[in-house]
């Protein structure tokens, strides 16, 4: 059977097996190089509050929050978009590939 992408979606190489992580949004255990994991900064205090703070020379604290998406729920979100059909792997029917003997 042939193969859609030469990575079969994965980032994994030689590696056996990976741990499974949990989507954030739907739950599903997904293989943590095929989930998709975006980190943004989460600050507890109000942007405007801490904008002023700031002027005055405080130091307002961030945190990094890490998220994990399965591949279903990264498209639905927009996190990662679907390719264009100019972008997409061209599709040859069987009759057309040469054969081998």
């Amino acid at each position: 059977m042939p193969k859609k992408r030469q990575s079969r979606g994965r980032k994994k190489g030689d590696k056996g097996s990976v741990e499974l992580v949990q989507c954030d949004n739907c739950g599903a255990l997904v293989p943590r190089d095929k989930a998709v994991c975006i980190t943004k900064w989460y600050s507890p205090v109000d942007p405007q509050l801490a904008e002023e703070l700031e002027k005055r020379g405080a130091i307002i604290a961030r945190y990094p929050v890490t998220k994990c998406y399965c591949i279903s729920c990264a498209i639905h979100y927009g996190i990662i978009k679907v390719r264009p059909e100019h972008e997409r792997k061209k599709y040859v029917p069987l009759q057309a590939q040469s054969r081998r003997f």
